[in-house]
């Protein structure tokens, strides 16, 4: 069974995106979360679903779940149910990395009750609070890890100091390190104390204690560094030591800004 063509002159078929073994695309959809199969039906008919890059509106399409790409009003669903992607509070002083040879605190412990082998998504250095993401789903925590897609990472910075406007100018323009020129996206005070200020970055730079050391270069050390969003994912309330998994919608906007 195909998805209909839409009938205009010249245009190509549409590509048949039906497996006759697979699950009617229904009860994919509603399996996945997106309501009764009835409002699923609905949103099949009315257009709003992609196979495989194809819009399908046949209520009869199957689809295997293990390989079908689906995709909802842009938003890529994922249906591998063995697949799972956490967010943690990296607590301060812990090493991102699942066992530390010279006996440090490292994430294996936030995650010793999880059956599947997480793997971290990027790092975070010993000092470093805030969010990190972990997951077992290979292709995403490489399309995140990748420098291409640019995904933006956002902190909260103590600094030495009182921060002018002049800083953040300088910092969106770019500033030269010993590794190369760097700069932010974004650049915000947040609150301000006698001898400290708090401010907010966004960038989606991925060397080495790249915050703390464009800090340092405009002459605001870094006295505390917290992670509070990777792309769409927020940190919000998780306690420290905390994790939780990634919701339908927070994992597909994390699939999507990665082009998946």
């Amino acid at each position: 069974m195909s998805p209909r063509n839409d009938g205009r002159a010249g245009r190509a078929p549409v590509r048949d995106v039906h497996d006759p073994d697979g699950t009617r695309l229904q009860k994919v959809l509603a399996t996945a979360g997106l309501g009764s199969r009835r409002a699923c039906e609905n949103l099949i008919a009315a257009g709003r679903v992609e196979v495989d890059g194809v819009v399908v509106r046949e209520l009869g399409v199957r689809v295997d779940p293990r390989r079908a790409v689906v995709h909802v009003d842009g938003m890529r669903l994922q249906l591998d149910t063995s697949l799972v992607t956490l967010a943690l509070n990296k607590p301060l002083g812990v090493v991102s990395t699942m066992h530390d040879p010279q006996g440090r605190r490292s994430l294996s412990e936030f995650v010793a009750d999880r059956q599947e082998r997480l793997f971290h998504v990027g790092r975070l250095d010993a000092e470093t609070e805030g969010l990190l993401l972990m997951t077992n789903d290979g292709e995403l925590a490489n399309r995140l890890s990748h420098p291409s897609h640019g995904v933006q990472k956002t902190y909260l910075a103590t600094v030495e100091g009182r921060v002018k406007g002049a800083v953040g100018v300088k910092l969106r323009a770019g500033v030269r390190l010993e590794d190369g020129p760097a700069a932010v996206d974004e650049f915000r005070v947040v609150d301000t104390a006698p001898d400290a200020t708090l401010v907010e970055l966004v960038l989606h730079e991925g060397r080495n204690h790249i915050v703390r050391r464009l800090m340092e270069e405009v002459g605001h050390p870094v006295t505390r560094l917290v992670r509070t969003q990777v792309g769409p994912i927020r940190l919000g309330d998780l306690r420290p030591g905390r994790t939780r998994v990634l919701g339908r919608e927070e994992l597909g906007a994390l699939m999507t800004a990665v082009g998946l």
